[in-house]
């Protein structure tokens, strides 16, 4: 039997196990069920650990946190009602509602086998971030927090104290590792929170037989309403499936199997969209698809130091920095992103034409001066200069990459070679991968960035001199004391405007010296059925189902 045939009996067999365990279907009794495929699987439920999109998905239906950020990422109230932050921007001080009720569970032990959020629960989930023990991989965000940092006055307030300002704070706080949990359920199952969630959010936990179906029941006792006073949230429950092959999943949802459909794969991309990125007529008048800015920056990353040393090594005489900062920037010029984008990826995205911030951010600056074109002429000029006239005496360049992005890396192989740079490509796994760019051990190497929370210090974070790998997400080991003093004091600017202005000019110095090669700013597609409505999209990819429907 082919894996394509037992995947989708699997599915099939999964569905009559999710419909016992459920107890209800959207044809059956006609309850509105959101069903979507997570093909990456999910390993844990606990907030704590969610540190990728498949488990930021679904935590967040499950748990809340102070803040949230709305459709424009702007950072808005969850449990948190409101809030302040001192002069000197070192005190957040929250005044949380006292509305909000964990899920019912047994170990509440209440008559109504609940209780109200309070902000000494605050205080035990965020410090369990803190807790090594824990071994969070969210501990990073509070390493501006003060020692004892947290406080909770009273019932309804909650204090955060920073070590020195930091104006991305609130932002940070709408992260998923910043969910309030109850020290009741968490100590009592310990590592085994995992299979037994216990939030305030929206959709309450019901089933998960791991590798097969998540089902969330909704949250009857949620505490939002709509503008019009109507309890959120509409949909009766969200069921995942976890199959595996893409094609599988893409014929599920085009077969009304599924209801969602997060992006596309190589493999059938071109069956869906024409050329120029549109939803192709067939499909046109059954589903729906909303394109917008994905926070996520796809490059090429030069290893400053190791680049330099290899390059001197393979020549035989020492290469010095400013000529390895011609070749670099001879390789910007050298391929044309605008065909790759049409031709590789269907214009899923736009071209890197403006620099590291990615479009979505308002730190980007689509009329950027910064960036690199496609120029082959610039880049015969910096080769000669740099002593390589058309490339002769160029050794060749090894690129690492992986097999998901060789034919992008092969795409631009062939370009570059036009103008006499012998690129060599070095396919790797990608946890190889990674580990070879912690470690400083690749010079060269395709690399991406997706934002964690909306503010452009995220990605300009990767080439601040402290941040060096492994330690940090300094992969190129960019350093420039310039850059270093702009980006301490962007953080502790307050004023928008000015900050912005920072970002960019930050943004300039790193295109300049070309530590990275933009290839493109990523697009988020997501596919619905025309009966799904009120999904909502932002450029962090979220998944909010509080307002869907289906008809």
């Amino acid at each position: 039997m082919s894996n394509k045939l037992f995947l989708r009996i699997t599915a099939v067999s999964t569905l009559a196990i999710w419909l016992a365990a459920c107890g209800r279907s959207n044809e059956g009794e006609g309850k509105a069920i959101f069903r979507y495929n997570e093909s990456a699987g999910i390993s844990t439920l606990d907030p704590a650990f969610a540190k990728d999109q498949a488990l930021i998905w679904a935590t967040s239906q499950i748990f809340n946190g102070l803040v949230r950020l709305d459709s424009n990422l702007n950072v808005e109230p969850c449990i948190a009602k409101r809030w302040s932050v001192s002069s000197d921007g070192l005190t957040y001080t929250f005044t949380l509602r006292d509305d909000v009720y964990f899920h019912k569970s047994p170990l509440f032990k209440t008559l109504d086998s609940t209780r109200r959020v309070v902000a000494s629960d605050f205080l035990y989930s965020l410090g369990r971030i803190l807790d090594p023990d824990v071994a969070s991989p969210g501990l990073w965000i509070f390493a501006n927090v003060a020692d004892n940092g947290f406080e909770a006055p009273d019932d309804t307030t909650f204090v955060v104290r920073l070590k020195e300002p930091f104006a991305p704070m609130l932002s940070l706080l709408s992260m998923p590792y910043c969910s309030v949990v109850p020290h009741e359920v968490v100590e009592h199952y310990g590592t085994d929170f995992r299979n037994h969630p216990v939030g305030t959010g929206p959709f309450r936990f019901q089933y998960w037989k791991e590798g097969v179906k998540l089902v969330l029941r909704r949250n009857d006792n949620y505490f939002e309403r709509d503008a019009e006073g109507h309890p959120l949230p509409y949909l009766d429950a969200v069921a995942v499936t976890f199959i595996i092959d893409k094609q599988t999943v893409f014929l599920e949802f085009v077969k009304g199997n599924l209801d969602f459909m997060n992006s596309l794969d190589a493999s059938y991309k071109d069956e869906i969209l024409t050329r120029t990125g549109q939803l192709k007529s067939k499909y046109a008048s059954r589903i729906d698809m909303v394109s917008i800015p994905f926070l996520n920056t796809e490059y090429l990353g030069f290893n400053m130091e190791t680049f330099q040393k290899d390059f001197s090594a393979i020549t035989g005489k020492p290469l010095d920095a400013h000529k390895c900062k011609l070749i670099r920037q001879a390789i910007n010029y050298g391929f044309d992103r605008e065909k790759m984008m049409k031709y590789m990826r269907n214009n899923v995205g736009k071209p890197g034409l403006n620099g590291m911030i990615p479009c979505g951010l308002p730190a980007y600056d689509s009329s950027a001066a910064y960036g690199y074109g496609y120029n082959p002429a610039r880049a015969r000029e910096l080769l000669a200069e740099a002593g390589f006239p058309n490339g002769n005496g160029l050794p060749p360049i090894k690129l690492a990459t992986t097999s998901s992005y060789l034919d992008l890396c092969k795409y631009i192989q062939q370009q570059l070679s036009l103008i006499g740079i012998d690129i060599k490509l070095d396919v790797n796994p990608p946890a190889a991968l990674r580990e070879q760019m912690a470690q400083g051990k690749s010079p060269w190497f395709r690399g991406s960035w997706i934002a964690d929370y909306p503010d452009a210090e995220n990605y300009m974070t990767l080439f601040y001199s402290p941040n060096h790998s492994p330690a940090g997400p300094n992969y190129t080991h960019f350093t420039s004391q310039r850059f270093d003093r702009l980006y301490r004091a962007a953080i502790r600017e307050t004023d928008n405007a000015k900050r912005l202005r920072m970002y960019r000019e930050m943004d300039s110095l790193v295109m300049d010296e070309a530590p990275v090669i933009v290839l493109y700013y990523d697009q988020i597609l997501h596919f619905t059925h025309k009966n799904v409505r009120g999904l909502r999209s932002d450029a962090l990819n979220t998944l909010d189902l509080r307002r869907v429907t289906i008809d």
